[in-house]
């Protein structure tokens, strides 16, 4: 596999810088306006790393899918795991698409799975409608409460948000914002190689 590095460095200065900055929210359109009455954020791309040491206890997310079946993370452990928060409300999130794709075709067939989280999205046939032109293959949680960001432990608190969990279901990487396809799959390849 092709090995991607992300500079440790120059992501703790890209993550300072967010932080100093704040998060910005979303564009002024209705469906926008809507979405941050519910709390939702755009974030800058910033990405956070978690030390092995530091990372929290594994993430219990589950539900239905806008397919119509069921997924949960515990059914994952020992795979690393690419969670996606999105809706079709999200412009940041039609821009980022091609890149999950590609992330997760370069990815694919290495322990590697992705599951989205449809985020405050109107109905399940809006969400399924939107990832099937978007390309998405994976299955997405519904999630019109909004309460995955308590099973996410907080740390997705942009929409778009990516997180990177690693074997043990641990939250190891998050990407506030959209994320590129370098980005991510330097990330998914960082947390793989861990020995644990």
């Amino acid at each position: 596999m092709r090995r991607h590095r992300i500079t440790r460095t120059l992501v703790a200065t890209a993550s300072a810088l967010a932080l100093a900055g704040g998060v910005a929210a979303c564009g002024d359109s209705p469906s926008e306006k809507a979405a941050k009455e519910f709390g939702s954020r755009n974030g800058d791309g910033s990405t956070h790393l978690i030390a092995e040491a530091d990372r929290a206890k594994p993430v219990e997310l589950s539900g239905e899918t806008i397919d119509g079946t069921t997924w949960d993370s515990a059914d994952e452990r020992g795979k690393v795991v690419v969670v996606n928060s999105w809706a079709s409300w999200c412009g940041p999130c039609a821009t980022e698409a091609p890149h999950l794709v590609e992330a997760q075709q370069e990815t694919k067939g290495e322990d590697v799975e992705f599951v989205g989280i449809n985020f405050r999205e109107s109905s399940k046939e809006t969400g399924r409608a939107q990832a099937q032109e978007w390309g998405f293959t994976w299955p997405s949680v519904y999630d019109k409460s909004g309460q995955s960001a308590l099973a996410m432990q907080g740390k997705m608190s942009a929409t778009p948000s990516t997180a990177v969990l690693d074997r043990e279901g641990r939250i190891a990487a998050v990407v506030l914002g959209p994320v590129t396809t370098s980005t991510l799959v330097g990330l998914v390849e960082d947390t793989a190689a861990e020995q644990g």
